[in-house]
């Protein structure tokens, strides 16, 4: 199946086309610049061009890539955590075009997809494994006895170590 990923959580726009039978496909992704200018995330800029952004990507991607909307299967989005305004803009755009063409919508778990992002093209990744996730405002490390079921073993108290890159 064809799925088109839908990310919007934070300040990078980004989709991908992933096939169970040819892994990933294509995938874009754009990072917003002008938070620079503010000296960090400024949550009303970022939906603002998430909107502007989004279904041209969608569209390049498909195009780049030779997908045509009737070959997806499902559509995947982001819904959380992230900032309330930038997931709006990709819940609505991914569950809308779900309706659209009459294929499923799946909300994905933000932090779940950075856990389980490495098993996409690498097999031999199988839990139960410990992942250790340093992203934005999160650093935690997690158990994962098997997929759906996790445990923080433990997490920044204060700032998150991928602050530091954001």
């Amino acid at each position: 199946m064809m799925v088109l990923g839908i990310e919007t959580s934070c300040d990078e726009t980004a989709c991908a086309l992933y096939s169970g039978a040819r892994g990933l496909v294509g995938d874009r992704v754009l990072t917003q610049a002008i938070h620079a200018e503010y000296g960090g995330v400024v949550p009303e800029l970022a939906s603002r061009d998430h909107v502007r952004h989004l279904l041209p990507m969608v569209d390049a991607l498909l195009r780049e890539t030779g997908v045509s909307r009737t070959e997806l299967g499902g559509i995947a989005y982001t819904a959380g955590p992230g900032l309330l305004g930038a997931l709006l803009v990709g819940s609505a755009f991914g569950a809308g075009l779900a309706f659209a063409l009459g294929v499923p919508a799946v909300e994905v778990h933000h932090m779940e997809g950075h856990v389980l992002a490495p098993m996409l093209d690498n097999a031999s990744i199988k839990p139960p494994f410990v992942a250790l996730l340093v992203s934005g405002g999160h650093t935690m490390l997690v158990a994962v006895p098997e997929i759906g079921r996790y445990e923080v073993l433990g997490e920044s108290l204060d700032d998150a170590v991928g602050e530091v890159f954001d």
